[in-house]
């Protein structure tokens, strides 16, 4: 059975996710990961992150034109969010990440089954420009999203740091908690995170303020979505200059990552989220 090209097979990835995340939590008991068990985690991100990614491309780019919805955007965005993490763990140790980005795209890719999207535009399929819009965008919000479950990361560090958390000695938490890289490590990761989502959501921050009558065949409107998606840019582009001219850190630096975020959030999926959901428009 399809729905708007959705299959009812979309339950498959978040089944798997979470068989994951049960595989991993019982081998969390059992001691530190080797090797080899931390091998075979990635190559299984991987195999679901292909079955969850043909999903999200066919219920996206169908035959009767481009689906999409607030539901698709926030499966969307955690499939780039999890593909940008499996990435970049093979070289930088973020593997504190895994648990929050699994448990991310656990939950946004079943959202496309209970709210199937609406098609937006016959055209949009065979247009590259709108193509290449669609794809820039939704991998700066992904990239964007793993900056913040990384500054989250380091919310619970610098509190764990300074005793604001009632912390079990040995416990799973405690254990957790002394895995993750110096607080200085892991700021810079997020910093490296920020530039390159920043210049990304720049490219499609302002190809669709100077180009809108060609990816989206209308004149530019300053709606909801325009709005959010520039007080987001201006809290990203803020947040970078503080950092360069004052070297801007910590618990204010955290703040603004999620201030920005939340923006970006409502931009991209909360004005979906209206008009589909509470205002019920196609």
């Amino acid at each position: 059975m399809d729905i708007l090209g959705y299959s009812s097979y979309g339950w498959l990835p978040s089944a798997l996710y979470l068989a994951l995340l049960l595989i991993l939590s019982f081998k969390a008991k059992s001691g530190v990961e080797s090797r080899l068990s931390g091998v075979l985690v990635q190559i299984a991100i991987f195999v679901i992150l292909l079955i969850h990614g043909v999903q999200l491309h066919d219920s996206i780019f169908t035959s009767q034109g481009f689906v999409f919805g607030f539901a698709q955007d926030l499966s969307l965005i955690a499939w780039v969010g999890l593909a940008f993490y499996w990435f970049q763990s093979w070289f930088l140790p973020i593997s504190s990440l895994r648990w929050m980005a699994l448990m991310f795209a656990m939950g946004c890719a079943f959202l496309p089954s209970l709210f199937p999207g609406i098609l937006i535009s016959p055209k949009a399929v065979a247009d590259p420009w709108f193509k290449g819009h669609f794809v820039v965008a939704t991998v700066a919000v992904g990239l964007l999203s793993l900056a913040a479950m990384h500054a989250i990361l380091m919310s619970v560090q610098d509190r764990a740091l300074h005793r604001q958390l009632a912390i079990i000695p040995n416990s799973r938490f405690a254990h957790w908690l002394e895995e993750l890289p110096p607080l200085m490590t892991m700021e810079s990761i997020l910093f490296n995170l920020l530039y390159v989502g920043f210049a990304l959501l720049s490219l499609t921050v302002f190809s669709g303020l100077l180009f809108s009558q060609t990816l989206f065949g209308k004149p530019l409107v300053f709606d909801h979505k325009t709005i959010f998606a520039l007080v987001s840019w201006f809290l990203f582009a803020g947040l970078l200059i503080a950092r360069w001219r004052v070297g801007l850190r910590g618990r204010s630096a955290i703040r603004w990552v999620l201030s920005a975020y939340t923006a970006l959030l409502l931009a991209y999926v909360g004005s979906r989220f209206v008009v589909e959901v509470i205002l019920q428009r196609t």
